[in-house]
């Protein structure tokens, strides 16, 4: 497998779930720019949308979303237990989690990482993003995880997109500052999940350490 990936992107979740089931994939570094990868090849090519991240397998077949890649690798090995069994009420919950960390968490910080282009629109949209940390430190009350006690999928999305806000030199450039203050849940949880070895290692491996 390849993963294709840029540094500080949501690309960074599949990364972190290959290192937590001891998956083997090639990391294929790409520039957002020039949309070359540091291979060479022409990252169009791969995905003719031009955004991270990307898996081809083994027979070539490419995948290009990061819920359905993140899906597709836990699938690889249920026993590893990053995501539920398909079919079950949990999974179902799985990609309800999926789904808002795309469409609330993920989109909504659209505004504040193209600060310049959104306006004043980055005053609606700062405020809505914060309201939807806040809900999910809310959902970290009574567990360690965002599915409970495990760590899932989910936790690797969030952990990525959440990244966005806490990075100095990301939120200095992008204004994408939206910190955990007073959200003892949500920080706790980030250490956790920091702390994990195979997020450690993919942060460096992406050098973000």
């Amino acid at each position: 497998m390849k993963l294709y990936y840029l540094p500080a992107t949501c690309s960074l979740a599949p990364h972190i779930v290959l290192n937590e089931m001891g998956l083997e994939a090639s990391l294929v570094k790409v520039d957002h720019r020039t949309h070359r990868t540091d291979q060479g090849e022409d990252y169009l090519l791969v995905n003719p949308l031009g955004y991270v991240p990307a898996l081809m397998l083994e027979n070539g077949t490419v995948l290009r979303e990061g819920a359905a890649i993140l899906q597709y690798l836990a699938d690889l090995d249920p026993v590893a237990g990053l995501a539920p069994a398909n079919g079950t009420l949990a999974r179902y919950r799985l990609q309800e989690w999926l789904n808002f960390l795309a469409t609330e968490i993920h989109k909504g910080f659209i505004p504040l990482l193209y600060a310049v282009a959104a306006g004043k629109y980055v005053d609606t949209a700062r405020p809505k993003l914060e309201q939807r940390f806040a809900w999910i430190d809310q959902q970290l009350a009574d567990r360690d995880y965002l599915m409970g006690d495990g760590f899932s999928i989910a936790d690797a999305y969030l952990f990525a997109l959440a990244g966005w806000g806490q990075a100095a030199w990301l939120t200095s450039y992008y204004k994408a500052d939206i910190h955990f203050d007073g959200l003892a849940n949500l920080e706790g949880w980030y250490a956790r999940v920091s702390a994990r070895p195979a997020v450690r290692r993919a942060l460096v491996a992406e050098g973000l350490q």
